[in-house]
């Protein structure tokens, strides 16, 4: 097989590049002829991290061409689709056959490999991520071989390979445990910050899904939650302006004079109005994120997620910090997948964004520290600086992990310089 020219990659927010050779496989048989030649190799799906786990100068697999579902049990309701299908494209095979997902993000352009591979998750106490919702999966492992792997065959694989980023092997096949389509009612709402402090902790019990945006510079946050419904379609109501386009407008006057933004955050009372919007879930869960942006993740023991919340408004307000996207905070129940955040530990999640023309690194600084103070596990697809060092400190699984790594990729064919910084104690 011949090596194929270097082309350049992004991802999707221009955050992380390089120049590696570039397979589009459009069979199981020609991905298994790239792993027997080639010595390196990642795998990408969209591009939607911002760490750079795919990251590679060496060969990049991308598995755009293996997608669609591949079978389904009506009965037990559960689906298998091919490793490169896009989230949206799941959505919508799935409404053919009465089934949806349990769950899922704000954003679903991405590939479903990519995102059970770095414990993508949406909101709600009661509903882990999505990684967790995999009832199987083959793997395609270093010597070409492909692995069934489910909770009785192959357990270990099970455990470690739903969060495994792309290290133990290429994920194919993924089965996914749904359940009937179902409606949701949404409901957008401004709330007061201190009614967030005092109110929160209780809300989180009452509603399915629930989560907030908070702006650094204002007393009001947009809050949303999602409940079950049986009530008929109800059309999400047209706003005065695109938010999605408000949001960036935003972010480039800031960027280019930044004394606007306390007044801008400040008009949120009047740029966003309260909305009730019902449909099937698949439909309610997907939001309009056409501005990029970088982000910074981190999952705290349910406990200290309010307290590491307000920590963090503080010291961004106190430091004056050139940042317009709001802060996102949600719920992800545990799981006892090894490396996922979410391991044995019902977690708050935030996340701080900041917009791709500007520098993130000097917000993250600001706010890593209070991630890690509170005992936060970072998201592996968000920017973090932890090291095997750390990390191993906060998976009680790690060192199981490590073993069964080096057991199926005893040449590191899998690994690039980020992961060999995850893994590998300097």
């Amino acid at each position: 097989m011949e090596i194929a020219p270097a082309e350049r990659w992004t991802n999707w927010s221009g955050s992380q590049h390089s120049n590696p050779s570039i397979f589009h496989p459009y069979s199981i048989e020609m991905l298994q002829g790239l792993v027997h030649v080639y010595p390196k190799l990642r795998v990408v799906g969209a591009g939607h991290s911002f760490s750079p786990l795919v990251k590679t100068s060496d060969v990049l697999v991308c598995l755009d061409q293996l997608k669609g579902m591949c079978d389904f049990d009506q009965k037990e309701c559960r689906s298998s689709f091919w490793a490169g299908t896009r989230l949206y494209a799941v959505g919508e095979k799935l409404a053919t056959i009465d089934q949806a997902l349990v769950n899922q993000g704000d954003i679903d352009k991405q590939s479903l490999a990519g995102a059970i591979a770095t414990g993508t998750h949406g909101t709600g106490l009661a509903l882990p991520c999505l990684s967790a919702l995999v009832s199987e999966f083959e793997l395609l492992t270093a010597d070409g071989n492909l692995l069934r792997c489910t909770p009785e065959q192959n357990p270990e694989v099970f455990a470690a390979g739903r969060v495994a980023l792309g290290s133990l092997g290429i994920m194919t096949r993924i089965q996914l445990q749904n359940r009937s389509m179902y409606r949701l009612r949404e409901q957008i709402q401004l709330c007061a910050l201190e009614d967030i402090y005092a109110h929160m902790d209780q809300w989180k019990y009452q509603h399915r899904h629930i989560e907030f945006w908070a702006f650094t510079h204002a007393n009001t946050v947009i809050l949303k939650s999602l409940d079950e419904t049986q009530e008929a379609a109800q059309a999400r109501p047209d706003g005065w302006m695109d938010e999605d386009f408000l949001l960036k407008i935003c972010c480039e006057l800031t960027r280019l004079c930044p004394g606007l933004n306390p007044w801008l955050q400040r008009l949120l009372n009047v740029a966003i109005r309260p909305s009730t919007t019902v449909d099937w879930s698949s439909r309610i869960f997907p939001s309009i994120r056409n501005t990029r942006f970088n982000e910074m993740e981190y999952q705290l023991p349910l406990k200290q997620g309010l307290a590491c919340f307000e920590e963090i408004m503080y010291v961004l307000r106190r430091q004056k910090a050139p940042v317009f996207f709001p802060i996102e905070f949600r719920y992800v129940h545990q799981d006892d997948i090894w490396l996922s955040p979410f391991y044995q530990q019902d977690s708050v999640s935030i996340s701080v964004h900041q917009f791709y023309k500007q520098d993130y690194q000097a917000i993250f600084d600001l706010v890593e520290p209070i991630f890690q103070k509170y005992g936060g596990r970072p998201h592996w697809g968000k920017l973090h600086s932890l090291e095997a060092r750390q990390l191993c400190e906060l998976y009680p699984k790690w060192h199981d992990f490590l073993q069964l790594r080096k057991t199926l990729d005893p040449e590191g064919k899998w690994l690039n310089p980020y992961l060999e910084r995850l893994f590998i104690p300097s």
